[in-house]
């Protein structure tokens, strides 16, 4: 979630003044299609009376400006649709058939029956559409909905909760029917519900006053009342008291904007693609001296330009997509078009000709394409060491190990190569190389995020990751990424994933409960990351966290489980047995050393349904560890990885050290949970370590959650994000 910034104030509302952060605000336009405001629809049926049925399509220009303002600041934008499939699967036959089987009643067409813009209430039908003058913006999400409420059928709860949303305005048709279903749903889900009164109408004036009564009757029982007069007058006052700030060169020495910034850039003419992708691509000739292990396949820039240049003609004159013209990279497991996927082991390359599902979803969102970014082979590994295209660094220590497997993936993003990173994680290789390298890594539900496409490491536990500078940017692109692929077997349903009640206050406020391993398990740690974790705790406390006590045995115990139990050779299935058993010779040694003990020592039948049991008791109790209805807390923080090793020391002991730098990552994908790894500050690096003292280093937390609890998680790494910030740059 976004910092909620100024609150904003309808004073002339019902029962009360009406406060809502704009940058946690959804508008929510409900079922303005051509079937419900336009002649011949079902809108017109339903109502009966032609004069009646005029005041509906009444609200749509003044629909249209509220649209325009949230437009302007970057808003949250959710309109709705009310209609059933072609062969009307998902339409019960109450709703089919109650009104028109009224004797007395005037229903002379029912839904799915032929009118003028096509089959009423059907999707795919012109009547179904939006009207034009709110045809939504790319980026902007469509809830297609089959019943009156939004909530039955569709996602939209989890979409609001993985935008940060606390509070809604409302608009759209009809208010007695769809538009206050949807509030009283939204209502219970603990969201703070605002109807504009003059953008919303209904068949029936009676019922639209009285259903605006209901809702802010009783000293405001489901939410507020209000006009779009008052949000104007809020909105154009709070801009006008905003100060501009200086708007500073757009490309300099300290790397690309803030996505967000970068796209307002583009909108204003400011700057094109085209000359962001030159900006990049001079940073990464630049960076070739410093690190030349970043890339295993690069783009080349008159590629990289023609597409940048393709996309401007793409969108010239039209609405921006939400990463139009944002630079990103991929690790080198995950499948580009066109470009060979090496997971760093030549003997194992191959050409894809798709795109894995993840990254079509990014470039439809106008992102560009730059490189195949380095990994620890096989995605084997956390230190980023066992590459035979070469050792990539921590971006502020030569010295010092970047972390793996994600290595190149982080560094691309750490030095400011790119905006955002795709990567993965399996047991901790997003979380561990996001933390050496001083940014932000993102660990997703694992499926959640299609897998497919992506060169397996481990299929029951491998999940797609976003690695980039801040919670915010990360955010944006995970929301873009994050879609059902009904394809990939190992892929959750939508409606099988947690929701959970908005305290409307928001964590800094509303406060959170989070849980820290005990002190016997943080011994692993150095000094100085037991020092520096006692302050990120500390400073959890202070911005709404209440620290409780959990039994931290449970994830101990699944950590122990990844490599020392049938989860090992599930991952050695998963990379091919014949190609180990053939070409373990040409791996690199320590990868070779890792398979080949393995493949020695292969489990028996009763080994593999052992630890199958046995991951399946964790995963329940660890998931009853955040289940606040019963005790639980919403999040476990953990120092990301236990010290931070020198390239020397990583080598002269790289198993071992591996192990320890994943003590707290290795359980997250065993039991199932989500995790972001959130940097706190940078502290000095020990004189005696190898030699490589005399740097700064970055020292990061995880914030984890269970299954599905992401944007928790996101919210409350935030509100961690900024306090960080204020504590640990003074």
């Amino acid at each position: 979630m976004t910092s909620p910034g100024p609150m904003l104030s309808l004073p002339n509302a019902r029962p009360y003044d009406f406060q809502f952060p704009l940058s946690t605000t959804a508008l929510i336009i409900i079922d303005i299609q051509r079937d419900f405001v336009d002649p011949g629809g079902f809108g017109s049926i339903q109502c009966g009376d032609d004069e009646i049925f005029s005041k509906a399509r009444a609200i749509v220009p003044t629909v249209k400006r509220i649209l325009d303002v949230f437009r302007s600041v970057g808003g949250h934008v959710i309109h709705t649709r009310e209609g059933h499939q072609p062969d009307l699967a998902d339409l019960p036959p109450a709703k089919k058939l109650r009104q028109i089987s009224n004797p007395n009643g005037h229903h002379t067409m029912g839904i799915a029956d032929q009118g003028p813009m096509g089959r009423l209430l059907v999707r795919g039908e012109y009547g179904h559409d939006i009207v034009d003058e709110l045809t939504p913006w790319p980026g902007e999400t469509i809830i297609d909905k089959p019943g009156k409420g939004s909530f039955w059928g569709t996602n939209i709860h989890r979409i609001l909760l993985a935008r940060g949303i606390t509070h809604i305005l409302f608009t759209g048709v009809t208010t007695e029917c769809c538009v206050t279903t949807t509030l009283r749903e939204c209502n219970d889900r603990g969201y703070q519900c605002c109807v504009l009164e003059d953008c919303t109408q209904g068949f029936d004036a009676q019922q639209v006053t009285t259903s605006l009564d209901t809702v802010c009757g009783q000293d405001g029982l489901f939410g507020f009342v209000a006009t779009s007069s008052d949000f104007f007058a809020t909105v154009n006052q709070s801009l006008t008291q905003l100060t501009p700030p200086a708007t500073p060169p757009l490309l300099t020495d300290d790397g690309l904007p803030p996505i967000d910034e970068l796209i307002s850039r583009y909108k204003k003419g400011i700057t094109t693609p085209a000359e962001v992708v030159n900006f990049v691509f001079d940073r990464i000739e630049k960076y070739e001296l410093v690190d030349p292990a970043v890339w295993i396949q690069l783009e080349t820039r008159e590629k990289a330009l023609e597409a940048a240049v393709k996309l401007a003609e793409q969108y010239s004159g039209k609405p921006l997509p939400p990463l139009y013209g944002v630079p990103f990279s991929v690790k080198d497991t995950i499948d580009v078009a066109g470009v060979p996927t090496t997971a760093a082991c030549p003997q194992y390359a191959y050409t894809p000709t798709e795109n894995a599902p993840a990254v079509q979803h990014v470039l439809d969102a106008g992102g560009i394409f730059i490189g195949k970014a380095n990994l620890d082979q096989l995605a084997t590994g956390l230190s980023g060491c066992r590459s035979p295209y070469g050792i990539t660094h921590s971006v502020f220590s030569d010295k010092h190990i970047s972390g793996g497997s994600s290595s190149g993936s982080s560094v691309s993003v750490g030095a400011k190569l790119v905006s955002f990173g795709l990567a993965t994680d399996t047991a901790g290789s997003g979380r561990v190389p996001a933390a050496f390298n001083g940014i932000v890594g993102f660990k997703p539900t694992k499926g959640t995020v299609s897998a497919k496409g992506l060169v397996p490491a481990c299929r029951t536990l491998d999940t797609i990751t976003v690695v980039a500078p801040s919670v915010t940017d990360t955010r944006k692109v995970w929301q873009i990424i994050a879609h059902h692929d009904r394809d990939d077997p190992f892929s959750k349903l939508p409606h099988t994933l947690v929701t959970w009640q908005v305290d409307f206050r928001g964590p800094r406020f509303g406060g959170f409960t989070f849980a820290i391993p005990p002190a016997s398990s943080l011994e692993v740690c150095t000094q100085a990351y037991r020092d520096f974790f006692g302050r990120a705790v500390q400073t959890l406390r202070s911005c709404g966290g209440r620290l409780v006590e959990i039994d931290y045995t449970v994830f101990e115990v699944a950590g122990d489980l990844l490599y020392e139990g049938a989860l090992l050779h599930e991952r050695m299935t998963c990379i091919g047995l014949d190609f180990l058993q053939t070409r373990l010779e040409e791996l690199h040694p320590v990868i070779k050393s890792l398979f080949g003990t393995a493949l020695s020592k292969p489990p028996s039948a009763y080994d593999v349904f052992r630890d199958q049991a046995l991951q399946i008791q964790l995963t329940r109790k660890a998931q009853q560890t955040f289940d606040t209805l019963r005790g639980g807390i919403d999040v476990l923080v953990v120092p990301t990885t236990t010290q931070h090793p020198t390239i020397e020391q990583m080598q002269a002991d790289p198993l071992k050290l591996n192990s320890k730098l994943g003590t707290f990552t290795h359980y997250a994908n065993v039991v199932d949970l989500c995790g972001v790894n959130v940097p706190v500050g940078m502290y000095a690096a020990d004189e005696g370590s190898g030699g490589a003292g005399g740097v700064e280093l970055p020292f990061g937390i995880t914030v984890l959650g269970g299954s599905g609890y992401d944007a928790k998680v996101l919210d409350i790494a935030a509100v961690a994000e900024d306090a960080f910030k204020e504590a640990f740059s003074k």
